[in-house]
């Protein structure tokens, strides 16, 4: 009988523990899922930065110092059970999330970054103004870093003084803390993209300076070879080009630019006037996109030499002449609409 009550003590002290870490295993994994499951973290903006190379634990450890995560506990748990790859970079939380949803943000790489448009035909004017307005310093320190810059371009352009023309039009997002020159290589690195993209290797300084008047000269995709056509035919026949843009990008490197352009603005002698200089103005004034650069590779073949917005629609489509006669009344025209448009 003893021995058989000292057997069933032992069953009855085995089974106690069996159950005491059952219920251990069970509030442990409770207390696992509350932590995962709980959404926890900042209810204003937060930023962490994982550098490359940064171990999982130490992921952990940051979150939980930064108040993203309740517990390093859980967050090492979901990545347990995940096994997934955590990327670096900056990241962002600006309200309460679980920690499988931190943990998935991590997991895909959803780093914060800015997002900066540059239009086609921006000037670096135009661009430090957005690059400034999104948050990536003073607009006068990306205007002195691009001019520093130029030796992304020494190869395509080595007289240039600035980076424009090579600041290729798109949508961009940077990491918060982007530098100015890293903008500017992102950008260039995009130019060459869309120059081996046209096959563009020779004259790159003269196409893209012709792109960027054709860019800044109509909006109107079916009139770029056209426009360049007229240009072309001007260099050919010793013409000076006499565009306005180019005359504004001199005033605005003079710092003389006064929103409008006026007669005395068209005898001011700048090394951009076009109607005092013959031949193309000595950089670009803007930064062309695609179709600007193609059209100023292979302009169409006609023998126009003027060209004005068409006299119905000043806002859009141009008219084209190869005599100054018809030029005369096309701008004639052009004005009478302007005339009209302003009675209404």
């Amino acid at each position: 009988m003893a021995g058989r009550r000292g057997k069933s003590r032992k069953r009855n002290g085995l089974a106690a523990t069996v159950t005491l870490l059952l219920l251990l295993v069970a509030a442990l994994c409770a207390a696992g899922a509350w932590l995962a499951l709980t959404p926890f973290g900042p209810a204003t903006e937060t930023f962490v930065e994982i550098a490359p190379g940064t171990s999982t634990v130490r992921i952990g450890q940051q979150l939980e110092q930064s108040g993203v995560v309740h517990s390093q506990f859980a967050f090492d748990l979901v990545h347990w059970l995940k096994r997934g790859r955590l990327k670096a970079g900056e990241y962002r939380f600006d309200h309460p999330a679980t920690v499988i949803e931190v943990y998935s943000r991590i997991a895909r790489g959803d780093v914060y970054t800015r997002t900066i448009t540059v239009p086609e035909g921006a000037s670096i004017f135009e661009i430090a103004a957005r690059l400034e307005q999104a948050g990536f310093g003073a607009r006068q320190d990306f205007l002195v870093e691009q001019a520093r810059q130029t030796k992304l371009v020494a190869d395509l352009d080595p007289g240039a003084k600035s980076l424009e023309g090579y600041l290729f039009p798109d949508t961009y997002r940077f990491a918060r803390k982007a530098t100015t020159a890293q903008i500017c290589a992102t950008m260039v690195r995009r130019f060459r993209q869309a120059a081996a993209q046209l096959g563009l290797k020779e004259n790159v300084h003269d196409v893209v300076t012709m792109a960027s008047l054709v860019e800044r000269e109509t909006a109107v995709d079916g009139e770029r070879p056209l426009v360049a056509s007229v240009f072309a035919n001007r260099l050919a026949h010793h013409m000076p080009l006499m565009t306005d843009p180019s005359v504004i990008y001199g005033l605005e490197l003079d710092g003389q630019w006064r929103g409008a352009i006026y007669a005395s603005d068209l005898k001011r002698d700048t090394p951009y006037n076009t109607y005092l200089h013959a031949g193309l103005p000595p950089g670009p004034i803007a930064n062309p996109g695609l179709r600007s650069l193609a059209a100023a590779m292979d302009p169409a073949h006609t023998d126009y030499l003027y060209f004005v917005a068409a006299g119905d629609d000043p806002q859009g489509h141009s008219m084209f002449s190869s005599t100054l006669e018809q030029h005369a009344r096309d701008v004639a025209g052009y004005r009478h609409a302007l005339k009209k448009a302003g009675e209404r």
